[in-house]
């Protein structure tokens, strides 16, 4: 009896995390998620207009705040959810050169606000890296119990880059994301995106490619997401490149074409 319920408890967190993680990565492995998150420590990011535009293109899931999740409830009723659980700092006086960061929302929370996943920051290899990576291995502990996937930001250094974004460090960071038990990783591409695939290789859970500072075009933005995945990444997590875009909605498209062709 014991070894059946406790084969049953695994088996349905593990079949939860599954269902949750369909609404992010689609059947063909690989998803569209837009970040929306800026707000919540640059004071701005996108606009009203900017969110309507993306909430009617076609994408899997989006990485939110907790006050945009409940405010366009509706909205992004039909896509994944993606909660921001790490933060409580601000860039009012310019970016941190350190980890200040604190976890700001449970699991449990986290589900009441209908989430499909948490996503928090990970620095490894930054002079403070214990501090996020704690941090994710406590988050990844308690969303097990309740079958909530945790994707892990992997930022190898820091944003101070206190070492370089090479393919081996990002493949590395990503793995020890992994081990310590997040689902999915999203993370920095080196140089070029043929580099990326280094990074995929060596990762046991899916990578998105985040996509970093804005593009000099929407097609940039496109040609990026089509190289990362032809070198093997899960899909893209594009923020200021998607809704800073002049038409949000037409470069979504593109993008899904680009991710799910």
């Amino acid at each position: 009896m014991g070894d059946t319920d406790g084969h049953t408890a695994r088996s349905a967190v593990g079949g939860a995390k599954q269902r949750r993680l369909r609404r992010i990565i689609r059947r063909d492995g690989r998803g569209v998620l837009v970040a929306l998150d800026h707000a919540a420590y640059q004071g701005g990011g996108p606009s009203d207009v900017a969110v309507a535009a993306i909430a009617g293109g076609p994408l899997d899931a989006v990485l939110t705040t907790w006050h945009l999740a409940r405010v366009h409830a509706e909205a992004f009723a039909d896509v994944g959810l993606v909660l921001r659980v790490d933060g409580g700092i601000s860039e009012l006086a310019g970016q941190a050169s350190d980890d200040v960061s604190d976890q700001l929302y449970r699991a449990d929370e986290a589900l009441r606000l209908g989430s499909d996943a948490v996503i928090t920051m990970v620095f490894p290899g930054a002079p403070d890296e214990a501090r996020s990576l704690v941090r994710l291995a406590r988050l990844c502990a308690e969303c097990e119990q309740v079958g909530l996937p945790v994707i892990a930001e992997v930022i190898p250094g820091g944003w101070a880059q206190a070492i370089p974004w090479t393919a081996e460090n990002i493949a590395r960071g990503a793995r020890i994301a992994v081990e310590l038990g997040a689902d999915l990783v999203k993370t920095v591409c080196p140089t070029n995106t043929e580099q990326f695939a280094a990074v995929c290789d060596g990762c046991p859970a899916p990578v998105v490619a985040l996509g970093g500072p804005k593009m000099p075009s929407d097609d940039d933005v496109v040609a990026f997401a089509r190289g990362v995945v032809a070198n093997g990444a899960a899909g893209i997590a594009f923020g200021r490149n998607v809704w800073g875009s002049p038409d949000p909605a037409k470069l979504l498209a593109r993008l899904y074409e680009a991710v799910h062709a």
